[in-house]
């Protein structure tokens, strides 16, 4: 027996409230360590939906995906770096994310894939270290 689901808006509107219903959880529900690998996620995803567009030349979808990207690294990532107890590693932290947000920038501006690719490898890098450093080990010790 095999299902067959309509397809148009109301089967699209119904996926993005499961989304955001699924997005609204995982944030209510996690640490702060979890957070900012949340917020990593999301910016890693725009990026990836950004190059998708900008290789298709859909200008205003390329546009709209780094925005978010933007956003999530100035208003979420850089923002919660605290530089008065992080010191010099909280002031390189910041200073990597404006190189990754002036990346993002020009990757729009001039529709330069280099850029957004070497924007998304420097802040994946950074989101595998938080992983590995941060998020899973106090998931493992729960776990045990």
């Amino acid at each position: 027996m095999t299902y067959s689901f309509p397809r148009g808006p109301r089967t699209a509107r119904s996926a993005q409230t499961y989304a955001s219903i699924d997005v609204q959880t995982k944030v209510m529900s996690a640490s702060p360590e979890r957070l900012i690998t949340l917020l990593y996620d999301g910016a890693l995803a725009a990026m990836a939906k950004a190059k998708l567009y900008m290789q298709s030349n859909n200008a205003a979808g390329r546009g709209t995906a780094i925005s978010k990207a933007i956003e999530i690294v100035d208003c979420g990532l850089k923002a919660s770096v605290n530089t008065e107890v992080g010191g010099e590693v909280a002031q390189s932290l910041v200073a990597t994310y404006e190189l990754i947000t002036r990346n993002l920038l020009l990757a729009n501006l001039n529709a330069d894939l280099a850029r957004l690719e070497a924007a998304e490898k420097a802040l994946s890098e950074i989101a595998d270290a938080w992983r590995s450093a941060v998020d899973v080990p106090k998931a493992a010790a729960v776990a045990s």
